[in-house]
Formats: C-alpha cells, structure tokens, sequence
C-alpha cells in the first residue's frame, strides 16, 4: 500500500555538529515527513547522535551502515527503504545546512505534480553562497558539460537536493544505475529525463558548510567525466576501461575515465 507521505532521506559521515540541529529544524516544518538517517559508522558518533534523537522522534529512523560505502549506495540504500515502505516520495538532501531545510516546502509541494523535484542552484533565483570562485567556476562547469553531453533540459544535474516520485524509483530502478558517488546524480537525471518522466526545478541559495569539513574530493570530478562518456558513448568498451582502474587503484583510474571522456568528447565535437 502506497502512503501519501514523503521521506527525507540524509546520508550521513562525520556530521555530529550538525545532525541534532537539522533534524529538529525538519521536524518543526509543517510537513507530513518521516526522516531516514543513513550513518556510515562516523568516527564522531553521528549515529549514536541520530539514534539519541529517535527516542523523541516516532517518525525517525536510523540505519547504521558497517563503514564509509559511498553517497551512491546511501541513496539506493534510502530508495529501498522508501520504496518497501510504501512512501509516495522520497526525498535526498545534505546533512551539512548547505540544502537549507526551508526548501523542503517547495520540493514537497511541486512533487507532487512532478517526477522528480530539483533543488536549483542554476534556475532564475538560485545561487550559492560561501564558495570560492574556484569551487563556483568547477560547479558551473560540470552543469554546462553535463547539458552539452547528455543533452539533459535540467540546469542543476548535480544538485542532491532532490524529491522523487515512487513513479520515478520503479522506473529507473536504482539498483541498475552503475555510477557511485556524486555522478551517481547526473546519472539518476540522465535517466529519469530519457524516461520521459516529468522534471521540474524549484531555486535554492545553496549555502556552503559552516561546521565539519567537505566530503568532495577531486576523483569526484574524474568519476563525473568518465560516466558522461559512458552514458553518451555506451557503444564503446567502458568496461575494459574499468578492468584496467581494478588494477592500477581508484584513482589512477579515475583519472584515466576522466580524461578518456574528456577527450573523446572534444574530439568528437571538433569532428562536427
């Protein structure tokens, strides 16, 4: 049976600083929403902050996971739950305040009449606040080379602040997305959009972290290069590509999807 109320899911590593806060500042919104806290064994005890609050709160849920397995994996993890649960929605956000909880209004709200709900930082009204112009010119960047490639209407295809319908999960089946990570949200869009499920995108000052440190690395930008070869060129032997990074280490070889889609891709543009 499907229950008309949405899901908040927040995948969680090192967030003891902000995890309480967030959770009480969800849960004084006017909202029907459950809220799914997904620990990867955090060194701080985000966990057994989360699990601290549960206690009060009938309509949260923790799932202690047995290490660091990946922001992917945190939302095909979320999506089960989600979708064995019965929820109309689900719904993926940041723990850190940089997907203000404000916002949650709006995504519920156009969700349901949408498929899937961005939170924008690239729509009319939409910004971020606290980055360095390096981190801005890197975001806008993988966004521009996103549209160009795959083709997709989205303006933010790496934004995590996102509502999805039960339509949307049945549909692409998550567990047959092959990207981990970050891209693991270019990847979802791409399908989503292919599918002719209905996206809309609802604006956001998306507000960089005040406490606790950054979780995104630079083989975040490498794994996001390789899978928009991957989706724009399947014919291609992506998987020899991949048989060569279990050899050679993760990030060697994310370097080398990186710069293999990279270049593929010029190349392919000059020809046209």
């Amino acid at each position: 049976m499907t229950d008309s109320r949405a899901l908040v899911v927040l995948p969680c590593y090192n967030e003891r600083e902000n995890i309480e806060r967030l959770l009480r500042d969800i849960f004084a919104l006017d909202l029907d929403l459950d809220l799914l806290v997904i620990d990867d064994n955090s060194p701080d005890g985000t966990g057994t902050a989360a699990e601290a609050m549960r206690a009060r709160h009938p309509r949260l849920f923790v799932m202690h996971r047995e290490g660091k397995l990946g922001l992917g994996t945190a939302y095909r993890a979320g999506f089960h739950h989600g979708l064995d649960h019965g929820y109309a929605n689900v719904i993926t956000m940041d723990a850190d305040f940089s997907h203000q909880p404000r916002y949650l209004l709006d995504l519920v709200g156009l969700g349901a009449a949408a498929d899937m709900v961005i939170g924008s930082r690239y729509t009319r009204g939409g910004g971020a606040e606290g980055w360095p112009l390096k981190r801005k010119i890197i975001s806008g960047a993988a966004n521009a080379l996103a549209r160009t490639v795959l083709g997709v209407t989205s303006r933010d295809c790496t934004s995590g602040y996102r509502c999805y319908s039960r339509q949307a999960l049945v549909t692409i089946d998550p567990d047959t997305v092959l990207s981990s990570g970050y891209s693991f949200l270019v990847e979802m869009l791409y399908r989503v959009e292919r599918s002719g499920l209905v996206v809309r995108e609802v604006p956001i000052i998306f507000v960089d972290r005040e406490l606790g440190r950054s979780k995104i690395d630079r083989i975040e930008v490498y794994k996001t290069l390789y899978t928009l070869g991957r989706l724009r060129f399947p014919h291609l032997p992506w998987n020899a590509v991949a048989n060569l990074g279990a050899r050679t280490g993760e990030r060697n070889a994310a370097l080398a999807f990186g710069l293999f889609a990279a270049g593929l891709w010029l190349l392919l543009r000059r020809k046209h």
